[in-house]
């Protein structure tokens, strides 16, 4: 019998990097050493766990570990989904596990490019200009 190596993946969203080390195991989910189970805020915690549903009962044969930093809350619970279901991919290699996620939510496989605008001179944001006043 050989024992399966862990798999390392990540996960983005705007500022925030989750990384996901899926191994052999129980089932066992913790988000920063957190189980899943008593991670709050609860809409974060009902967000990491949409691509555990979507699997069914394949994710109980595997520990998921990841380590989520920056960003705000739900920025960090799309990161780690995101993290969750690639890793799920990978260590089962199911085409129809992939069929299943896309057809739910295409951005729980592929990155969301979008980012804050940066500050620039003139203004006190990206956009916003100062007022001219001609009286």
């Amino acid at each position: 019998m050989t024992k399966k190596l862990p798999i390392i993946t990540i996960g983005k969203r705007k500022t925030a990097i989750a990384r996901a080390v899926i191994s052999p195991g129980s089932g066992m989910v913790r988000i920063n050493k957190i189980p899943l189970e008593i991670y709050q805020p609860e809409l974060a915690r009902m967000k990491i766990m949409e691509p555990l549903l979507l699997a069914g009962d394949l994710w109980k044969q595997v520990d998921i570990d990841v380590k989520v930093k920056g960003g705000g809350v739900m920025g960090q619970a799309e990161a780690a989904r995101m993290s969750i279901a690639r890793g799920l991919l990978r260590w089962f290699k199911s085409s129809r596990l992939k069929k299943i996620f896309l057809s739910y939510d295409r951005s729980m496989l592929v990155g969301d490019p979008r980012r804050k605008e940066m500050k620039k001179f003139g203004g006190p944001g990206a956009r916003r200009r100062r007022q001219k006043s001609y009286r």
